[in-house]
């Protein structure tokens, strides 16, 4: 299989665990907005959701899901189409968006922590962020995964972290994002945590977890960092084997008897959120009517089966405690970008 805007990294700086747990509440200046003018008819055209990477990954499955349910259970009753835009971790379609789509309540986004890492930080910097955007609301919360093919020589990440500390040079890692973006720093945590110079960890990046998962099984990566819950299929296929979860405890679902990376000695965790934007100067009414479904999805039965399908754990805030947590987030993301001498 060809590397399709692939980029092998070595050089890169020290990675320490990316903690992107939930925080309290706030006004956003997003916020839910005021009550709908009399008369407003929105929606009164098909909306379009989209995915900013290739198929396969968590933004397509969390965009397909959303969009599913919301159209099965007649919470929205327009047509609802889902549309992949691959590039650059999603900074490619962010940058179009935010410069294009100012007002259009018809075209709406799912996203990750990527939408504050790529604004953050210095190499390969993307000039927009969550502040050029509208937030609607978190719906899920996920982790990060280490992934190898189902005839892999390792059994577990010791074994692996063995592997790259004797020789990365052997060792490709690979992802669905951007250098320097979220899974680059699923891959490499581990290693940090492992006492394994990130610096010295061949890294491949892919537009979009699909794409990663093609080069894994097609021999042109080793192991590849990514969500747990993109994997699942694969998984029950017996085409890979997880190696380690970075979550806290066990999962359910299809990856109930995956080991956490903790337990198996490494105290390396990586929570990812997922959640839904709009665009800036989004109409009130259309900001009143999101909330309002968003929050019917987040309590709808049919939701709650996806989730439990997909391997993801319900995570809901509404508009204002998104923008709020949004906040606190980004700080830690600064932080942490500037701690590491790679913030803007």
């Amino acid at each position: 299989m060809k590397l399709k805007k692939s980029l092998v990294i070595t050089g890169f700086a020290a990675i320490m665990a990316l903690s992107l747990s939930a925080c309290g509440g706030g006004n956003g200046a997003t916020g839910s907005g005021t009550a709908a003018p009399a008369g407003s008819s929105y929606p009164d055209k098909p909306i379009v959701m989209v995915a900013p990477s290739g198929a396969g990954g968590g933004w397509d499955k969390t965009a397909r899901s959303v969009s599913k349910v919301l159209a099965e259970t007649k919470l929205v009753e327009k047509a609802m189409t889902v549309e992949n835009k691959p590039g650059g971790g999603g900074a490619v379609f962010l940058a179009e968006y935010a410069s294009k789509d100012k007002g259009n309540a018809y075209k709406l986004f799912v996203s990750s922590p990527p939408i504050l890492i790529n604004n953050d930080k210095k190499e390969g910097n993307s000039p927009f962020g969550y502040r050029d955007v509208t937030p609607l609301a978190q719906l899920t919360k996920d982790f990060g995964a280490i992934v190898v093919k189902a005839d892999s020589p390792y059994k577990d990440i010791n074994e692996l972290m063995a592997a790259i500390k004797q020789d990365p040079s052997k060792i490709t890692v690979a992802g669905g994002s951007a250098p320097g973006s979220m899974d680059h720093l699923v891959a490499v945590l581990p290693a940090a945590k492992a006492g394994i110079d990130p610096k010295t960890v061949k890294y491949v990046s892919y537009d979009g977890g699909g794409e990663a998962i093609a080069a894994l099984l097609g021999g042109n990566a080793d192991v590849i960092g990514t969500d747990a819950s993109s994997v699942g299929e694969y998984l029950k296929a017996g085409q890979i084997r997880i190696l380690g979860i970075a979550s806290p405890e066990r999962l359910g679902g299809v990856l109930k008897d995956i080991p956490t990376i903790k337990e198996q000695g490494i105290d390396a965790e990586f929570p990812i959120w997922r959640g839904v934007f709009g665009p800036a100067d989004m109409p009130e009414d259309a900001k009143k009517y999101w909330n309002e479904k968003l929050k019917a999805l987040s309590e709808n039965e049919s939701w709650k089966k996806e989730l439990q399908a997909n391997g993801w754990k319900s995570e809901y805030k509404d508009a204002d405690g998104f923008q709020a947590f949004l906040d606190e987030q980004d700080k830690v993301v600064v932080e942490l970008l500037t701690s590491l001498g790679m913030a803007k």
